[in-house]
């Protein structure tokens, strides 16, 4: 048996490998490409993925989101095109009716009474969306807390007047070096505490807005605006292990019957099922995931048959001298190994290299993605993770395996004598 730590033999090897470096070259090329190639796609595709979860941020997966739309079918005397609104009361329903719920936040959104500039600080106003929140919903939807606190239950129970913004309000209405915390700002005429800064966890545009969104209490926003005990629209979440389409149904339902909607209106409730789009994600992905390796796996199977080739003929130039090693004493298994060392070490050199630039090409592409601010919803942050490497990795030993193997098995098939005979 050969032995690995034979110096001899590695010279040999190489010897083997530089009589034709040109022939050398392109066969390890397509084994360069195969590696390189499927690099290139896997961090492509995980850029791809990254933007899109930036997009979600930190949302809870298990969740949906449900708002009141016009009835469309007529119904116990009432008319088609009818207009309603849930109500606090339906919120505690909900509860008492769903025990698959987790979490519910009741939420609602003000208007301007001033046009579009609603929130006013001495000489510095602004126009920006005014939402009623439930402690919970930052639990739907986190944010990041950048200073202070969120809306917490003693808001809620005692309507108090106080406000979370969002870090773009801040900065408009607020100079670098002032303190926020403790301030007030003027909402439709009303005057609210700033108990606390936030910034979105989402990306680009979505941040954006969300970035330029202040939380009042919910109960303190329906009296504000005179709501009365309306409800904007419901976020939800589902416990573990129920999907959160068993509560969307059940909620539908008791929502129906409790405004007189026909059974089978299924437009007069809109809804947003996060957990569905999620998966239809993930599914979208894994097969994108799935289509990158078939493509690099079949590019770099090519290249590995290129390495199969290349040791036939480099048996077949080698007849006589293997007829040599046979008759002096060598063994099957030392030729096989031998070969089978020799394909290895081409396939590993050449799929190093093309690892080692593959990763260094998205490493750049990040750099200058960062550096340019050229991230955005479609593609962000590529990268190839520590365990792909080393999937790769193994991928290209096997390979070099396996490209050897049949030559290595040629080697040895021929008799001494016949080698010997060569010319």
């Amino acid at each position: 048996m050969i032995r690995i730590f034979d110096i001899d033999k590695w010279q040999e090897i190489f010897s083997a490998l530089q009589k034709n470096k040109l022939r050398t070259f392109f066969t390890a090329f397509g084994v360069f490409w195969g590696i390189f190639m499927l690099v290139i796609m896997l961090g492509s595709g995980k850029g791809l993925h990254n933007a899109v979860n930036q997009g979600w941020g930190d949302m809870a997966t298990n969740s949906m989101f449900m708002w009141t739309q016009q009835t469309t079918i007529p119904y116990k005397g009432f008319p088609q095109g009818r207009r309603y609104n849930f109500k606090n009361n339906d919120t505690q329903a909900l509860l008492d009716n769903i025990p698959e719920i987790q979490y519910i936040a009741p939420k609602i959104r003000g208007w301007s009474r001033e046009g579009n500039n609603n929130v006013v600080r001495g000489e510095r106003t602004g126009a920006f969306t005014i939402e009623g929140n439930y402690p919970d919903f930052n639990l739907i939807d986190p944010v990041n807390i950048l200073d202070g606190r969120y809306i917490n239950n003693f808001d809620i129970q005692e309507n108090r007047k106080v406000a979370v913004i969002g870090n773009r309000i801040r900065e408009e209405m607020f100079t670098p070096e002032e303190k926020v915390i403790g301030e007030y700002l003027r909402i439709q005429g009303v005057y609210f505490q700033v108990v606390g800064v936030f910034e979105s966890k989402k990306g680009d545009q979505r941040a954006e807005w969300e970035n330029q969104v202040i939380h009042i209490p919910f109960t303190t926003l329906q009296k504000t605006y005179n709501y009365g005990d309306v409800v904007g629209w419901y976020s939800i979440t589902s416990k573990e292990d129920y999907p959160v389409s068993l509560v969307e149904q059940k909620a539908k339902e008791i929502l129906k019957a409790r405004h007189n909607i026909a059974p089978e209106d299924n437009r007069a409730i809109g809804s947003f099922n996060v957990e569905e789009e999620y998966m239809k994600m993930r599914r979208l992905f894994s097969g994108i995931n799935g289509l990158i390796w078939i493509v690099g796996i079949g590019t770099l199977l090519a290249g590995i048959i290129g390495v199969s080739n290349i040791m036939l003929i480099i048996v077949k130039e080698r007849t006589k001298e293997i007829g040599i090693q046979r008759a002096i004493g060598a063994t099957p298994a030392s030729i096989i190994s031998q070969v089978i060392i020799e394909s290895v070490v081409l396939t590993a050199i050449a799929g190093y290299v093309g690892l080692v630039l593959g990763v260094g090409v998205i490493e750049l592409v990040d750099f200058f993605l960062e550096r340019s601010n050229g991230a955005n919803e479609m593609f962000t942050n590529p990268e190839v993770d520590f365990y792909m490497a080393m999937r790769a990795l193994v991928i290209l030993v096997i390979s070099g395996i396996f490209a050897g193997f049949i030559p290595a098995r040629r080697a040895v098939s021929i008799k001494p004598i016949d080698a010997l005979r060569d010319e």
